[in-house]
């Protein structure tokens, strides 16, 4: 059944002799139900005409200024490199340009002045085949997607020429047209175009997909339509950093808001002009968003740092923690790149022992993202086997709201120490067992020199909570702490020229020095609760709930 009454004629017939295509005429006379915008452009062509009462020929020739003919052939002969068929007739065609771009020719159509054939042309099925070739050929792994567009700016400046005709025409009928009764371009695009792209890659739908795939337009005959905006409402188009034009949609928007009608069409035709050329497609492009692995580290080496160590552009160690882990999922998650990040860090010459620092990693754009349990256990089991300088335990994959419970209450833990230490004068075993006795000694800790270059220079308190000495020789004993998080432990041993007070030397009445430290990391049952992850039940245990469907890291 034609979706258009009695009532719609006459403005369907204004809109038809301007040029406007019959999708277009929909959204302007307030079809908002999908099945008419998913027929085929030539049935709907057609049976508008006969809604109308319009010959074929009679409605070709009363276009506006359509191109001569020796124009139209020149076209299609500059643009046969390239060209794939579209349809069997041969009619429809899409050529490649040199920039990559894609540009529809059809000798046939007659260009909307509204959409600019986007509704035309980019919403039939062999367009959306083009698109999922892309797609298919990307090697993504995905069950859902997001589909989303980009139209060029200008559209929203011909849909509000064409808006005040309508709604003058209307006027003298004694009825009216808001903007908001007019379906939206990007509406009735995504009700054509989704199930095609659902049936054609076999998978729905989802606006909430980490998969996307994107299509940008561009109508570069049409650029400066504009471009008279600026002048009448300059205040809209201001320059950003991240932007290549101050023409963006929004500002384009934010402008037609404020223009009166009046000023609008002395600037801009009502109706806008017919343009020769339907819309190019500047890009198709394919994004998986970021997936996140997480896990526990041990580090067994003194001379490994955390990250790359790179002073002034010079590499000062061959590699890191983050790497010898960071490497072997990029390669497995085909990824672009990484960010990696931790529950705290260690210095190059400290090493992480017990059950591990909590670390995660986010794996930007992966093109892989399926993985069984055996698969994350085997991939574990690699990096562990590549290298004997460190240790992963517990990998798995995790949501992005896991990752920031991983920082909260950083400040607030407890963490566990043993350091190896040496004394200038001989010492007794009776001379360190007074240490045992102290519990939660208040220091004070300049920013030590060390890291003054990147750490602003402050006293912070800091608490000791507990120590016991291990009596070695005359010149060495070992110190197990606990202690405030970021307290710096080396500084707490040999005072950093008097910047820590009070300080294991300050206490002994001795020089003292570190040694070796390691952090202990221990794991202890804190907190034992029942929640819901992804409708799956997880037991909170020690800073991270295990569960079938991945790690929650849990701030204790």
């Amino acid at each position: 059944m034609f979706p258009l009454a009695e009532e719609n004629k006459h403005v369907a017939q204004l809109l038809l002799s301007t040029g406007t295509c019959p999708r277009c005429i929909f959204r302007f006379c307030g079809v908002d139900f999908h099945a008419p915008y998913k027929l085929p452009y030539k049935e709907l062509l057609n049976e508008l005409q006969k809604f109308l009462e319009i010959e074929k020929d009679e409605f070709i020739l009363e276009v506006p200024n359509p191109p001569p003919k020796k124009i139209r052939l020149q076209e299609l002969e500059d643009g046969i490199d390239g060209i794939d068929n579209l349809s069997q007739n041969g009619e429809g065609r899409v050529s490649v340009i040199e920039d990559g771009s894609i540009a529809s020719k059809n000798s046939n159509l007659i260009v909307c002045n509204v959409c600019l054939g986007i509704l035309q042309e980019f919403c039939e099925k062999e367009f959306i085949k083009k698109v999922c070739q892309k797609v298919e050929a990307s090697g993504f792994e995905f069950t859902n997607l997001v589909f989303s567009v980009s139209f060029p700016p200008q559209l929203s400046v011909r849909e509000h020429a064409a808006w005040l005709l309508v709604k003058q025409e209307m006027g003298k009928q004694s009825l009216s047209l808001g903007r908001n009764d007019i379906v939206q371009l990007k509406e009735a695009y995504k009700w054509i175009t989704h199930p095609l792209i659902s049936e054609e890659l076999g998978v729905p739908i989802d606006g909430k997909s980490l998969f996307e795939v994107s299509v940008v337009f561009a109508h570069p005959e049409t650029v400066e339509d504009c471009h008279f905006l600026r002048v009448i409402c300059p205040d809209c188009f201001k320059p950003a950093k991240n932007k290549q034009s101050v023409f963006t949609r929004m500002a384009v928007m934010k402008a037609l808001n404020k223009i009166k009608e009046e000023d609008f069409c002395k600037q801009f035709p009502c109706p806008p002009n017919s343009p020769k050329a339907v819309c190019t497609v500047l890009e198709i492009e394919c994004a998986h968003g970021a997936v996140f692995v997480a896990g526990r580290y041990n580090k067994y080496s003194r001379n490994l740092p955390q990250t790359p160590w790179i002073i002034d552009g010079e590499r000062k160690l061959e590699s890191s923690v983050e790497e010898l882990i960071s490497d072997h999922l990029l390669a497995v998650f085909k990824a672009e790149s990484f960010n990696f990040s931790s529950s705290g860090r260690e210095d190059v010459d400290v090493r992480t022992l017990g059950n591990g620092r909590p670390f995660a990693i986010e794996l930007v754009n992966p093109h892989r993202v399926h993985f069984t349990s055996q698969e994350i256990k085997e991939l574990q089991q690699k990096i562990n086997n590549s290298s004997n300088k460190i240790q992963v335990r517990d990998l798995q994959l995790v949501t992005r709201e896991a990752i920031g419970h991983m920082k909260e209450g950083e400040e607030e833990k407890t963490k566990s120490y043993s350091a190896l230490i040496w004394t200038n004068n001989a010492i007794q075993k009776k001379d360190i067992e007074f240490l045992n006795d102290i519990k939660d000694l208040k220091i004070d800790q300049k920013t030590p020199l060390r890291v003054l270059h990147r750490r602003p220079l402050a006293v912070r308190t800091r608490i000791i909570h507990s120590m016991e000495s291990r009596y070695v020789d005359e010149h060495h004993f070992r110190l197990y702490l606990k202690t405030q998080a970021g307290t710096y432990i080396k500084e707490f041993v040999h005072g950093d020229f008097g910047r820590t007070k009070p300080n294991i030397g300050s206490l002994m009445n001795v020089t003292a020095d570190i040694l070796e430290l390691d952090v202990e990391v221990k794991h202890f049952i804190v907190e034992v609760a029942v929640c819901t992850l992804n409708s799956a039940k997880v037991m909170l245990l020690g800073g991270w709930a295990l569960s079938q469907i991945g790690i929650y890291l849990h701030s204790s």
